[in-house]
């Protein structure tokens, strides 16, 4: 009887195990990601987060179209923009600690705009927030502190 117990409790271990990994991998890709609707065309909401951010501190380092360089090699893609965005003084906390800088390859913070095939202007951004949890520490909160601030240069944007 012990030994029947035994066994079913392991099975049923097993089971929930594997159960919650597949929940998580098929979850995963939506938590990870954040998009929204821009209520602007492509290159107006390009403007307005350029705008936004340098109101609020922010410096847009590099404004890459994807759509063209893609263009250049012969492939016609709808819009697409990367926008890159950086808050100096958060930015520094991360570099200026050796542990802190394995997210580096994370900054600056990005955003891409673009357009889908039924004309809507998409935001769409890595849910760095939530990310910003497995690390701990200085990471987690510079990293919640500038998600915070660029969640709200998206905001008036958003439909």
């Amino acid at each position: 009887m012990q030994k029947n117990t035994l066994i079913g409790a392991l099975v049923g271990f097993v089971v929930g195990i594997l159960f919650t990994s597949i929940v998580a991998w098929t979850m995963a890709p939506g938590m990870m990601m954040i998009e929204s609707h821009s209520k602007l065309g492509f290159d107006d909401t390009i403007q307005a987060i350029q705008d936004n951010a340098a109101a609020q501190g922010w410096v847009v380092p590099n404004v890459m179209r994807l759509d063209k360089s893609v263009a250049d090699h012969g492939y016609d893609v709808r819009p697409v923009a990367v926008i890159e965005l950086c808050r100096p003084d958060l930015a520094a906390k991360i570099l200026a600690e050796d542990d802190a800088r394995l997210v580096s390859s994370l900054m600056p913070c990005r955003v891409a705009v673009y357009e889908n095939s039924n004309g809507d202007v998409i935001l769409s951004r890595m849910n760095t927030g939530l990310m910003s949890q497995m690390f701990g520490g200085l990471v987690t909160e510079v990293m919640s502190e500038a998600t915070a601030q660029t969640e709200q240069i998206f905001a008036p944007l958003e439909k």
